[in-house]
């Protein structure tokens, strides 16, 4: 009997998700700190971190000063005399700080030390620290917050005052993230520094090219979008979506991949991040229906006018050292519910199915209507694939189109727009 191939396309209902309390962070909090403390980041607390208490600017700055690996230089550099006011403790890093251009601060008083760190000013520290500059317009300082969960710099939404719990969440995440323009990460680079060790980074789980769904997620999350379709003016008016699918970045500079399906007969697309920010969809610059294959353009600046210097994007990998059995993790938007992760083994590596031109990726990650064009991952976190449909009567019987033909296509052109793609579609019909 022939199988009958379902198009995992769009759903019409968008639920909102309710954001995590700080109770229930505490405990990923302790973890993080635990982390910190074992790689000498967080020292001091005897087993108690005192997370849920406000974090100040004085604690940032020495916190900051110990993940760049800079605490001896620090100490062994005076402190200047305007910054004599300030804790004894955290005066040399407070000093450092403004040395290094991190912080803009000349005085004590213009630090101030004692007062609450925020979201934006933590997460300006540390994009300053990792080579990012507002001056030169990498991100603005006042939405710097939005920027670090943007880039994947951080993991979760951060907004207003933060306590020490937020900040060694924070630090844990970026030590996995590389500095600007290097492959280093932050991690690699204290260990070449002999702040910590190899093996006690290797231990920690922070070294080991192999991924573990949560780390996936964490780190790959900010390349994955919701993609928003409309296909007639009257939808776009209204601000209705049409349809909800799901794509990801493959550039810093706003290519993007998605699924052919996903947005045959559009007028308009917009890619909605993780941070809820909105990005339209200039243009396909090549697409292949027989494959399901699209890649897009997006916009580099958002439906309320801010300027991205920068996509967190994916690195894309063949299928020649895939194999049945192994692990493999979806991203994507089901049922248009927002971004969501699952995992699920290989099945078979080249799978042979009805209406697609190139043999697919089958495997058991769970997806739904809405994950069409997400991201199938392998466990160093490449994708592989692009989450396409599933076999109606089967059970975890998912299928992805391979990436691998996209690693070799020319990307460089301007493409069409979704109208003129349209337009094009129906005088070939």
């Amino acid at each position: 009997m022939k199988k009958r191939l379902l198009s995992i396309f769009c759903a019409l209902v968008l639920l909102a998700g309710a954001a995590p309390s700080a109770a229930a962070l505490e405990g990923e909090s302790a973890r993080a700190a635990d982390t910190l403390a074992a790689l000498g980041l967080v020292k001091g607390y005897d087993g108690s971190y005192a997370l849920n208490e406000p974090a100040t600017r004085a604690q940032a700055a020495v916190l900051l000063v110990r993940l760049a690996g800079a605490e001896q230089e620090a100490a062994r550099t005076a402190a200047s005399a305007g910054f004599r006011t300030a804790p004894a403790w955290a005066r040399s890093s407070i000093s450092y700080i403004s040395k290094q251009g991190w912080a803009s601060s000349t005085t004590a008083q213009a630090y101030r030390p004692d007062s609450a760190i925020t979201a934006d000013g933590w997460c300006t520290l540390l994009l300053r620290m990792l080579g990012y500059s507002d001056r030169d317009g990498d991100f603005a300082a006042e939405h710097a917050a939005v920027f670090a969960q943007h880039i994947g710099l951080v993991s979760r939404s951060y907004s207003g005052p933060l306590l020490r719990g937020d900040l060694f969440q924070a630090m844990r995440d970026a030590l996995t993230f590389s500095y600007k323009g290097s492959g280093e990460t932050v991690v690699e680079r204290l260990i070449q520094k002999g702040v910590c060790s190899q093996a006690s980074a290797g231990a920690l789980g922070l070294l080991s090219p192999e991924l573990t769904a949560r780390q996936a997620a964490d780190r790959y999350s900010a390349a994955v979008f919701c993609l928003n379709v409309y296909a007639a003016q009257r939808d776009i008016d209204l601000q209705i979506p049409s349809a909800r699918a799901s794509g990801f970045f493959i550039s810093t500079d706003g290519l993007a991949v998605t699924n052919y399906h996903s947005i045959e007969g559009a007028a308009y697309a917009a890619a909605i991040l993780s941070t809820g920010e909105a990005y339209a969809v200039e243009s396909v610059v090549c697409c292949d229906p027989d494959a399901d294959l699209a890649v897009l353009r997006v916009s580099r600046t958002s439906a309320d006018g801010k300027t991205a210097s920068a996509f967190s994007a994916l690195e894309m990998a063949g299928t020649e050292d895939l194999r049945a059995g192994d692990t493999v993790y979806a991203l994507g938007n089901p049922l248009g519910m927002g971004l969501a992760v699952s995992s699920g083994i290989i099945s078979a590596v080249e799978r042979d199915v009805d209406s697609y031109a190139l043999p697919c990726i089958m495997n058991t990650a769970d997806i739904s209507r809405g994950s069409s064009g997400g991201a199938l991952l392998n466990v160093y976190g490449q994708v592989i694939g692009v989450t396409s449909g599933a076999f109606t009567y089967g059970n975890s019987m998912y299928l992805a189109v391979p990436v691998a033909p996209l690693m070799e296509a020319d990307l460089s052109g301007e493409g069409l727009t979704l109208q003129e793609l349209s337009a094009q579609e129906k005088s070939a019909s």
